[in-house]
């Protein structure tokens, strides 16, 4: 085991990602994508409790009013409190499913696409309003992944992990503007998912690489965590004082013998200090 990190769920997700703390449930919430399963996890009881979605989950977020706006293969739905669902959005595209989605600072959802075989320009960005509206933002996208906010909301972060670079965008009025590069990674894997610290500086996790990385708001490399698994997947702070990074890890096309951690969810107590993160307003 890295120092330093420790497993707080010990499982076998094949592609754990999309891990959300919810502060009003005081809870950590992850998904499976490819076994179609939303995680719970209370870490100060150790209770853990699943939820079936019935279909691909790119990410879940929790909602204002409670329950769960989810990034599903065909399209965005909600959860209400008592488990009952119903779309938001419904716009099935054969061979395509959504991936990692994040929420604004105004409450609307960000959800991002991927084609199954990542063919370049298969995926896309999209701003889902909390009444449904949607607005296609990025076309020509491979993989979907990491969105990020700045602390003062000015600045979203974006990746599309082929490109092995961090975009940042200027935010405002709830639109993303004057894309432009922040980091340019290198290195060892891709960057996947990731988050914003009240520092601002972001953490991303490296698929293929077995670390996840912080970047300056200048984009500095300044800090690198290895981990004990060559696929984590995204990461975020949770915990009483959002002080502890939680990180999310894939089974997928690895070898259990030699990294037996695979598909857990780790976390690195005391990492950082994080941002509440806002739940979606619909």
């Amino acid at each position: 085991m890295a120092a330093g990190i420790e497993t707080a769920v010990r499982a076998e997700a094949v592609l754990g990602e999309g891990p959300t703390w919810d502060a009003g449930r005081q809870r950590l919430i992850w998904v499976d994508i490819l076994s179609s399963r939303v995680h719970f996890y209370d870490p100060a009881t150790g209770r853990r409790t699943v939820l079936a979605t019935g279909q691909h989950v790119g990410a879940a977020k929790p909602r204002t009013g409670g329950g769960l706006v989810v990034n599903l293969r065909d399209g965005v739905g909600r959860y209400a409190e008592d488990g009952s669902f119903g779309w938001l959005h419904r716009a099935p595209v054969p061979g395509r499913r959504g991936n990692d989605a994040a929420v604004a600072p105004d409450g609307a959802l960000w959800a991002g696409t991927m084609r199954y075989d990542t063919a370049p320009g298969g995926g896309s960005l999209s701003r889902v309003s909390p009444d449904g509206e949607v607005r296609t933002v990025l076309t020509g996208v491979a993989v979907s992944n990491g969105i990020g906010w700045s602390p003062d909301g000015s600045l979203m972060y974006f990746i599309d992990t082929p490109t092995r670079r961090i975009d940042v965008f200027t935010f405002k009025d709830g639109d993303a503007t004057e894309r432009r590069p922040f980091a340019e990674t290198g290195g060892k894997g891709f960057p996947d998912g990731m988050t914003v610290d009240a520092a601002g500086c972001l953490w991303v996790a490296f698929w293929e690489g077995g670390e996840v990385r912080r970047y300056t708001p200048d984009g500095r490399l300044d800090r690198t965590v290895a981990v004990p698994v060559s696929r984590p997947t995204a990461c975020a702070f949770g915990g009483p004082r959002l002080s502890d990074l939680y990180i999310t890890t894939a089974r997928v096309d690895t070898d259990p013998a030699a990294e037996p951690l695979a598909g857990s969810l780790l976390v690195i107590p005391d990492a950082g200090e994080g941002l509440p993160q806002p739940a979606f307003a619909g």
